[in-house]
């Protein structure tokens, strides 16, 4: 496994040593928390307010305010977590279409070295590095929060989220690979990664919650991976939120709430547990570097 240890040291230290893809890979993160944070967030925070105010009788408006605006701040890192493990994946497996485009994977296959061998050096140097970017994330956000005086994590809610982290951005750098199989020009590769960014924050209830989307597109979100990545994440990083800004409402109120929210994920009348959503994202993750394991041994690529 030396050669695909070569490979990943290669591609992290050319991803590193590249400042604009690293600039502009923290930037879309910065951006995407600052919209939700500025504009949605306002929006979220006023309609929660109201509903402590139409089911929770006499209530201080001020501190369900500030409660209000955790819970949607906390929340929205969730989502911005999920975009990150896309994006930045899909961001650093470009490198493998640059390697086409300029001859340098054709040079990598007539080596001893297995295609599989290969496969993997892409995928764990993408796997990595999103995974790096995503604790950076968090720690910049719960930077914040302390900067403002809200509750921060637990440290278990911390191994808990890196757990979350681990999977989900195993499963979008297998992704990755396999669609790298029928894309062959760095510029088609762009336009991709500008579609699929924008995509994910829908398909995972990031920028709309799935309260506002038509009920039939909300069904199909639940049988996608996008969403069930999500709401695990929020389910850990709203734990605390939910119970300060809920705290003596009727269960089913809170229940509602986080369905419309997309923080649980109800099918056929019950809610998945998290553990069920775990282990269908790691099944699903094994299942596609194992297609791509395979599909590699007969990938053409161009010599130049």
């Amino acid at each position: 496994m030396r050669a695909t240890g070569n490979l990943v040291k290669r591609n992290v230290l050319m991803f590193v040593r590249d400042k604009g893809a690293v600039f502009f890979s923290v930037l879309s993160m910065l951006i995407v928390l600052g919209l939700m944070v500025l504009f949605l967030g306002d929006m979220n925070s006023k309609e929660i307010v109201d509903l402590l105010a139409q089911f929770g009788g006499e209530r201080d408006t001020a501190a369900d305010r500030a409660h209000a605006g955790y819970l949607v701040q906390m929340w929205t890192l969730a989502g911005v977590l999920l975009v990150n493990a896309v994006t930045v994946t899909m961001t650093v497996m470009g490198r493998l279409i640059e390697d086409e485009t300029q001859g340098k994977l054709a040079g990598f296959y007539i080596t001893p070295v297995k295609r599989v061998q290969i496969a993997l050096g892409y995928v764990l140097s993408a796997w990595l590095i999103g995974i790096g970017v995503c604790l950076l994330t968090l720690a910049v956000a719960q930077g914040y929060m302390a900067a403002v005086g809200r509750p921060l994590l637990t440290g278990t809610a911390w191994l808990q989220l890196t757990g979350m982290i681990i999977l989900n951005t195993f499963l979008y750098a297998s992704f990755a690979y396999l669609l790298s199989f029928f894309i062959h020009s760095e510029s088609a590769w762009s336009g991709l990664l500008t579609v699929v960014g924008t995509l994910v924050g829908f398909v995972g209830g990031v920028y709309l919650p799935m309260a506002m989307l038509p009920e039939k597109v909300a069904v199909l979100l639940k049988y996608l991976p996008a969403l069930h990545g999500s709401a695990m994440m929020r389910s850990i990083c709203v734990k605390e939120a939910v119970k300060i800004t809920f705290e003596g409402l009727p269960r089913e109120v809170l229940t509602a709430y986080n369905e419309n929210m997309g923080i649980a994920v109800s099918m056929n009348g019950e809610t998945v547990p998290v553990s069920v959503q775990a282990v269908s994202l790691f099944f699903l993750s094994i299942v596609m570097i194992a297609a791509a394991a395979l599909i590699s041994q007969k990938r053409e690529v161009r010599d130049r």
